[in-house]
């Protein structure tokens, strides 16, 4: 049976490392993104024709805001009814802002931080996990969500990023142990220094050259390529990977040793 997962934050970046990465293990896949920018954050988001050119054999894009529960249970009905079923739902939509103290940031861009980076990994947890236990017993449904370095360190000047990423890593933890005995597990990455739009915008925030100079910041002396990251999630979906659960893997060259 071809098994059936869901990506949020698809259009670019680790969301569509992940897409691919699935697709070239044989899985159907639904790739979610927003797909439009947004008017509380100052940089380009993914686009739609970014979402589209991933469509291929057992590919299909749909667009969804996750803040929006709503459009979050409307993405994963489409993939149950497009493929019979889901088995992993994989949380990687993520946005920054910050540049300066937390007590100065815009509050609209405090709010959007938080409400996309833990906000919708809980929506997608909560649109999600009822498909994921339709699946008939024995089951080995999985949540993969994206956290970052930024979860266990203090970063200056991204202090809702921090606070977000953290909060996912609680949530995972939870979702584990209430998850206990379904078969269904609940895991995170953390990611490190990963070439992205993201990364751009952390580097502009820094009044940085550009992203590679985060580069020295981790023993590997280079930025992660999406991909990596991806491989790491495309292991905790898999179906006999049912005795890993609330771990938060680290996939940071070595930033956080």
């Amino acid at each position: 049976m071809t098994r059936v997962a869901l990506v949020t934050g698809a259009a670019r970046g680790i969301g569509a490392a992940t897409v691919r990465a699935l697709a070239d293990r044989g899985w159907a896949v639904l790739a979610v993104d927003r797909a439009k920018d947004d008017p509380t954050l100052p940089y380009p988001m993914g686009t739609e024709t970014e979402l589209v050119s991933l469509t291929a054999d057992r590919v299909a894009w749909h667009i969804a805001d996750v803040r929006d529960l709503g459009s979050l249970e409307g993405a994963v009905a489409s993939a149950e009814s497009r493929w019979g079923g889901l088995d992993v739902a994989i949380a990687a939509a993520g946005v920054i802002a910050g540049g300066v103290p937390q007590w100065e940031v815009p509050v609209e861009a405090e709010q959007t931080v938080l409400d996309v980076n833990l906000g919708g990994v809980a929506n997608l947890a909560r649109a999600a996990i009822p498909a994921l236990l339709r699946r008939p017993t024995p089951r080995t449904g999985r949540i993969v969500a994206v956290a970052s370095a930024a979860a266990t360190r203090g970063l200056p000047s991204l202090a809702a990023y921090c606070a977000a990423k953290a909060g996912v890593t609680g949530l995972i933890r939870a979702l584990a142990v209430e998850l206990g005995g379904t078969g269904i597990t609940a895991n995170a990455v953390s990611p490190g220094s990963t070439d992205t739009a993201m990364l751009a915008e952390s580097a502009r925030l820094y009044d940085l050259a550009g992203p590679q100079e985060f580069a020295s910041g981790a023993p590997i002396g280079r930025l992660l390529d999406p991909a990596e990251v991806a491989s790491v999630i495309a292991f905790l979906a898999e179906g006999d990977r049912g005795g890993v659960t609330g771990a938060v893997v680290p996939v940071d060259g070595g930033l956080s040793l």
